[in-house]
């Protein structure tokens, strides 16, 4: 254990001194733009993620092919727009307070370890979620509308028309539903990709004599790490789902959700608990693929950056 400590207190002093810090525009631009152009790659495996998982609140069965013939392959993007902008706000928040705080905490403490990485990543992620939720319910309602009854749908226009109808409709508040669990799962999902990205870019490296953050490399940590999160995450993925595209029950007026713990036991008591990972599949390719495209546009702008200095 020490003998690791010690080589990973020397690697990173090592990549410290030899690459001189971006300037914290440069992180904040390229990790937002990382993120938006990751997400315009993986946004149809949410919109299917979304339905999946929103198919057995609506009392319906989902099919993928039924989907496609009744709304069109272009219905994959629905909620595009809003999708990149929850990026915008998600992505650059998330990784650039992460990487701007933990380099802060290293200036504090003179060491960047293991544990470290986990606090910062839970509360840049929980931090980053909070901040974008508005943008997360819009996605979530823009991607799953067309799959709605016809009597149930509220046909929105385009990222402008849901924000307007949202404010005028349900006030400012509704913009937030489903805020807890979606803190819960960027929270969870900082601390399980620190924690295990970095030991299987390691682990694959060693074992598949791969070449240390070469695209293989990065995709099959990230596709690994994608895995691991996606299956601890998912139960707080479908509780924000469910939460930001609720209607009021016409009536008594309430909510049928209004927490995560009560959307869990809901879920489980009426479903059975494995209705909360309804549309895993896609949600894991989302969570995977968008890691891996990503970083990987995260390095190359950041690479052309420093070829320009």
């Amino acid at each position: 254990m020490a003998a690791a400590s010690s080589l990973t207190a020397k690697t990173e002093m090592s990549t410290q001194s030899s690459s001189p810090a971006l300037p914290k525009p440069v992180v904040f631009a390229t990790s937002g733009l990382g993120g938006m152009m990751g997400w315009a790659i993986v946004h149809p495996a949410n919109t299917t993620a979304v339905r999946m998982n929103l198919a057995s609140m609506q009392g319906t069965k989902f099919s993928f092919m039924a989907m496609i013939r009744e709304n069109g392959v272009m219905s994959l993007y629905d909620g595009l727009a809003a999708g990149v902008w929850r990026q915008v706000f998600y992505a650059t928040t998330r990784f650039g307070l992460f990487e701007t705080c933990r380099d802060i905490l290293h200036d504090i403490r003179g060491k960047t370890d293991f544990a470290g990485r986990v606090v910062v990543g839970a509360a840049t992620g929980a931090t980053a979620a909070l901040i974008s939720c508005p943008m997360e319910v819009a996605t979530v309602r823009m991607s799953n509308d067309a799959t709605l009854p016809v009597a149930e749908r509220r046909n929105y226009t385009g990222m402008y028309d849901v924000i307007k109808r949202i404010y005028t409709e349900e006030g400012v508040r509704a913009f937030w539903r489903g805020s807890v669990p979606f803190s819960q799962r960027a929270a969870l999902v900082g601390v399980f990709q620190v924690a295990t990205l970095d030991q299987f870019k390691g682990m694959y490296a060693h074992y598949l004599n791969q070449t240390k953050n070469s695209i293989p490399n990065v995709f099959c940590s990230a596709m690994t790490s994608g895995l691991i999160y996606s299956l601890a995450t998912m139960p707080l993925e479908a509780s924000k789902n469910r939460m930001a595209s609720q209607k009021p029950d016409k009536v008594t007026g309430k909510l049928p959700y209004t927490s995560t713990l009560q959307t869990l036991r809901t879920v489980s008591a009426n479903e059975g608990f494995l209705a909360l990972y309804n549309g895993f599949l896609p949600y894991y390719i989302r969570c995977g693929g968008h890691t891996v495209t990503m970083f990987i546009f995260v390095q190359i702008m950041r690479d052309y950056y420093k070829s320009m200095m």
